[in-house]
């Protein structure tokens, strides 16, 4: 009885969530970054927990939970504020961080959350973090051109 249960085990785990994604402040240097982690523990469970991780090496990497989502529900956006002091915002769950000191600071107002960087999903069970699009500037001659 003992081996059948050894033998399910894997199974029970088969369908659970361990990935991250990271966002690379430094483009090409893996020691300046934001990591957001998803993690489902039991495959039953409808809610992902969340863990946001800043790192600035060699000086200091610090780890933040935030609060479950639904599964279905993964979306975490990420704002850039400019002097390496980032934003990201879960549903109604809104962060701010200093990636230099990795020190977590006030929430921010509402209007006040920055530049939109991109996006941390989970796609099928892998995080993923995708790039927002950059604003096109307006063609020459266009600009206050109305109709």
């Amino acid at each position: 009885m003992r081996r059948f249960w050894i033998l399910l085990t894997p199974l029970l785990l088969a369908g659970c969530i361990k990935s991250s994604a990271s966002y690379y402040i430094d483009d090409g240097n893996n020691d300046h970054v934001i990591t957001v982690r998803a993690e489902q523990e039991y495959f039953w469970e409808k809610e992902i927990t969340l863990t946001l991780v800043a790192a600035h090496m060699p000086e200091c990497q610090r780890v933040f939970p935030m609060s479950k989502v639904p599964a279905h529900d993964v979306s975490v956006e990420l704002f850039s504020n400019g002097d390496d002091v980032y934003t990201v915002r879960s549903g109604t769950e809104v962060m701010q961080v200093d990636t230099l000191s990795c020190a977590l600071l006030a929430e921010p107002p509402p209007k006040a959350l920055g530049q939109p960087v991109g996006t941390f999903f989970l796609d099928e069970k892998k995080m993923t973090f995708e790039k927002a699009a950059t604003p096109h500037a307006p063609a020459p001659g266009t600009a206050g051109a109305g109709g």
